[in-house]
């Protein structure tokens, strides 16, 4: 059985199956903030996804994040780093996406269980 949580017109925000959590990309709302004021808001928003699912923060897995420079990706690290606690750092990839719509500096897509 396949659950899905938080439709939009396009999309479901998180789809679950076989006890796994996929998130799709989320991103801030507030896009004045610098980028460990985008990442720290897209981590909450992605957390309360996670939370649609039976899921929390300590269960992702994998992370794929895309930045609008890869400049900005030590300041990213440093906000994801006090984010999730040292023994439940997930496996991430980071990849440069220089349009990722308006002044959006972060996009994050995860993997979790339930």
């Amino acid at each position: 059985m396949v659950n899905r949580y938080l439709p939009t017109p396009v999309l479901h925000r998180v789809v679950e199956k076989d006890g796994f959590v996929f998130v799709g990309g989320t991103a801030c709302d507030d896009t004045s903030k610098d980028i460990k004021g985008q990442t720290l808001e897209t981590l909450e928003k992605m957390e309360g996804y996670l939370h649609e699912a039976g899921s929390d923060k300590n269960k992702v897995l994998f992370a794929t994040i895309y930045l609008a420079s890869l400049d900005l990706k030590a300041e990213m690290s440093e906000v994801w780093g006090e984010w999730f606690e040292a023994e439940h750092l997930p496996a991430r990839a980071t990849l440069c996406s220089p349009d990722l719509g308006g002044d959006t500096l972060i996009e994050i897509f995860v993997t979790a269980y339930k």
